[in-house]
């Protein structure tokens, strides 16, 4: 039975709650909502406006046990259910909230309100057609709101039915009895959504004929000629298609997809490259003081025309002193012949250098051109950074060349940013941290090198100095200090470069509490999307929301993503291999506290102890700042608002409790499942997914990996070791490990990849052979013959042969030390020579 209406007075102050909890102010609602329950303690609308308020001030589990409270008082009320769904969606369970909702509709099937949040929650979990559902509920209640006819456009366009999206967008142009102004932005970007929807429907002739007809009522006049040149392109009607690239370059003369566009309109043959050039010639004399119609041509220009068009090019950027010259060529580099053209032409300028100055008058400007010696400032900055380029990569010569600019002009930002630049791709990371501070007290406003600056103390392991330093452009006073700061503004590259650091100390736990927050901040995007599937439909940017969309579902493909998650996984494999690093990862920053491994049991107990004692103190300090931190900004630290929305304070600062999880594997999922779903063909992310169901033993999952790993690379030696290992655990299996079905597609796919009378041992010597001259390679069959055969003596030996390689980078050297700690191999030599070939390397300084 549905429960009486309250009486009038009770009335009034129901709704006065409702309004206190609009407007955030919960204290005050929730004083109303008591006031109410005195004389109606089992009003269950009372009682779930009451259990929304108390979820808004953080107390979560008595919020609900108040709303199921409610529910059993008033089960037929809508207010209930669709309270019982708010909770959810607060706790990011959008399943339960979506059945709450459906339940409130089954009593009030007409409200609007819930028909939003459901639509909302339907196009956010990606179930079109239970989005196709609400966003028509929603129409035929509200049909005069146009906003209502494009979310249902929007639901049928996301669900792949064109036709009945555009059919939407139609029906409502013809419901319109005045046409809308000229200035109206909702009608115009309607018109051009529904021309994108005719676009990505395949009818590309229809698309064409309906943006010409609303070519004049468009406001967006960029979006229209791209449009229309892309649809002739796509038609063939090239003549028109040129004209309209040609017309977009009039406009802008730097966007290199209108000069492509251009090329195929005019039916050029990419190998015809006198007639390529003739199109860029003929817009850099239209547009003299333009960048891309001179840069473009050197991609596919050769021989003679490249050094000619090379020669100019660099000489008007050098003299100009633009100091990104190498940064608009570097791409060039991968062709070593072109890479050899520039070097000679670079170095023929400061060949020159010496009759420029004498003929120079007075040393005056000449229009544009620097002053003979800045020329020569730029010229020898330029082949600093063409010593420093990892393809041609001479850290002496680098410093030689630096050393000259630095002499003409010692203030230049630049040249000391380039100094730090050669001592980090030297190994030095402490000079290089040093270099960098110095450049950025050069102009101590510049929040480039001030980031700069911080990567380099990160690098560095200097993760106090980096902050400090990241500290100068942060809000101190916010929540959490400057840490705090950039969580909240949710800096990711700093976050990842901070775990990432922790992780290269041994200190696991931090390691982990950074890369935890990587995956809140990436879920916080996803969660960003609820403001957008209103506000866009409300202002009428359609194609943007529609693009945002579509955005979101690749968002954890991102970069910072897959490092972070890489970076976590590889913590939480570590855990699994070695649980007693979670108390070994203290504060202080040791690579692992304790050697746990080489002790006895009762050493071993005792040790841990300890560990624990020193992790508690550790935690207990950190509880200590934190609480003074809190004293002493009680009004910014506690409280949000002055009606008392609490702050959640952080109960685990040094992330021990992370560390000491029970599950490692299980936890590891949480990065690893997007990845593989989104990164796919990165090969990395296939072997740490090999990784984690190996130590599962979910072996076909493990399988899928290695069989992805091997399509995308498979002479990659990381793949190779990892073959040799899946190959011979297989081998071992027992009827209790896998059962049938399982087991007889595992040994019929295993087949095809390593076969099972292969001699492991003979496979990986032939892969080792045929891939001597690689480092990586080398250092991959080492691991698989160390597993093969642990005693083989000559692991270290070859090892140490690889640091003769002439492609060895400073990376590959420095893993190879760490194969040799994780191998457990001694080899007293190879820092010693290792040093010899990286002599500024830190690395095997301190190992010495």
């Amino acid at each position: 039975m549905p429960q009486a209406p309250l009486a009038s007075k009770d009335g009034s102050l129901f709704r006065q709650v409702l309004k206190c909890y609009e407007t955030k102010q919960y204290k005050k609602g929730l004083k109303a909502a008591e006031q109410i329950l005195r004389k109606n303690p089992k009003h269950g609308e009372t009682l779930a406006m009451k259990g929304l308020i108390t979820n808004s001030l953080g107390r979560t589990e008595e919020a609900f046990a108040i709303a199921k409270e409610a529910l059993r008082q008033d089960m037929k009320s809508h207010v209930c259910w669709h309270v019982y769904g708010l909770l959810y969606r607060s706790e990011k369970n959008f399943e339960e909230s979506i059945k709450a909702y459906k339940m409130a509709l089954r009593f009030e099937p007409e409200s609007q309100q819930i028909l939003r949040d459901l639509a909302l929650l339907q196009v956010q979990m990606r179930d079109y057609p239970g989005y196709i559902e609400s966003r028509g509920k929603i129409l035929q209640g509200r049909p005069q709101l146009r906003q209502n006819w494009t979310g249902l456009a929007v639901a049928y366009h996301l669900a792949g039915s064109y036709a009945e999206a555009e059919n939407v967008l139609k029906k409502y142009e013809e419901t319109l009895k005045n046409p809308p102004s000229r200035g109206d932005i909702e009608h115009s970007e309607a018109c051009l959504y529904r021309n994108v929807v005719i676009a990505e429907s395949g009818d590309i002739a229809r698309a064409l004929e309906h943006l010409e007809s609303i070519a004049k009522v468009s406001l967006d006049k960029i979006s229209v000629m791209e449009y229309r040149a892309d649809y002739l392109l796509r038609l063939d009607r090239r003549e028109e298609a040129e004209k309209a690239y040609r017309a977009l370059l009039n406009r802008n003369s730097e966007k290199r997809e209108y000069y492509k566009g251009l090329e195929q309109s005019m039916g050029i043959d990419p190998e015809d490259r006198k007639a390529m050039r003739a199109i860029y010639d003929e817009f850099t004399e239209k547009n003299p003081r333009s960048d891309a119609p001179r840069r473009i041509p050197l991609d596919f220009l050769e021989g003679g025309d490249f050094k000619q068009a090379a020669d100019v090019y660099l000489q008007k950027l050098l003299k100009k002193g633009v100091p990104s010259t190498f940064a608009n060529i570097k791409a060039l580099y991968a062709d070593t012949a072109k890479r050899e053209v520039i070097l000679e032409l670079v170095k023929g300028y400061l060949a020159s250098m010496g009759t420029e100055e004498e003929t120079s008058t007075n040393g005056e400007t000449n229009g544009d051109k620097l002053k003979p010696s800045e020329f020569k400032l730029w010229t020898l900055y330029f082949l600093t950074q063409h010593y420093d380029h990892h393809r041609t990569r001479d850290t002496t010569k680098a410093s030689e060349y630096l050393n000259q600019a630095l002499e003409l002009s010692s203030g230049t930002l630049e040249l000391h940013m380039t100094q730090a630049r050669i001592h980090k791709h030297s190994g030095d990371f402490q000079k290089a941290m040093e270099k960098m501070d110095r450049a950025r007290k050069l102009d101590t406003k510049d929040r480039y090198i001030n980031t700069k600056c911080a990567k380099y103390q990160l690098r560095n392991d200097r993760n106090e100095d980096a902050l400090k330093t990241m500290s100068l452009f942060t809000r101190n006073d916010a929540h959490g200090g400057p840490l705090g700061d950039l969580l909240e503004m949710q800096c990711v590259w700093f976050i990842t470069e901070d775990g990432e650091s922790y992780l290269r100390q041994g200190n696991l736990g931090l390691a982990l509490k950074r890369f935890h927050a990587i995956l809140k901040i990436f879920d916080d995007w996803t969660e960003d999307q609820f403001d957008f599937h209103s506000f866009s439909l409300r202002k009428g940017q359609i194609r943007s929301y529609v693009t945002m969309l579509r955005w979101e579902d690749t968002l954890r493909s991102h970069p910072f993503f897959v490092r972070a998650a890489l970076g976590a996984i590889r913590v939480y494999i570590m855990l699994h291999d070695r649980p007693h690093l979670a108390h070994g990862s203290l504060s202080n920053g040791s690579r692992e506290g304790t050697n746990f491994e080489g002790m006895s049991p009762t050493d071993r107990k005792k040790a841990l102890k300890k560990a624990k004692r020193e992790q508690q103190k550790a935690q207990e300090k950190a509880a200590e700042l934190a609480a003074k931190a809190k004293e002493d900004k009680a009004k910014n630290s506690q409280i949000s608002n002055a009606d008392g929305e609490m702050k959640k304070e952080d109960t685990d600062p040094l992330g021990n409790a992370l560390a000491q999880t029970k599950e490692p594997l299980e936890v590891a999922m949480k990065f690893l499942i997007p990845l593989l779903e989104l990164s796919p063909k990165k090969t990395e992310v296939q072997c740490a997914g090999f990784e984690v169901y190996f130590r599962r033993k979910k072996w076909l999952l493990a399988l899928k990996c290695l069989i992805a790993a091997r399509k995308t690379e498979e002479e990659n030696p990381v793949v190779h070791e990892q073959s040799i290992r899946f190959r011979r655990a297989v081998d071992s299996l027992v009827d209790e490990d896998i059962k049938e079905p399982s087991r007889e597609v595992l040994t019929a796919e295993l087949e095809s990849i390593l076969p099972k009378e292969t001699d492991l041992k003979s496979y990986n010597e032939e892969f080792l052979n045929s891939h001597r001259d690689s480092p990586k390679h080398v250092h991959g069959a080492l691991r698989a013959r160390h597993l093969l055969s642990p005693e083989d003596a000559s692991i270290a030996d070859e090892l140490a042969n690889t640091l003769s390689l002439e492609n060895l980078t400073l990376k590959e050297a420095v893993e190879g030390q760490a194969l040799l700690a994780d191998l457990k191999v001694e080899n007293k030599d190879y820092n010693q020579k290792a040093s010899e070939k990286f002599p500024d390397a830190a690395a095997f300084r301190t190992a010495v």
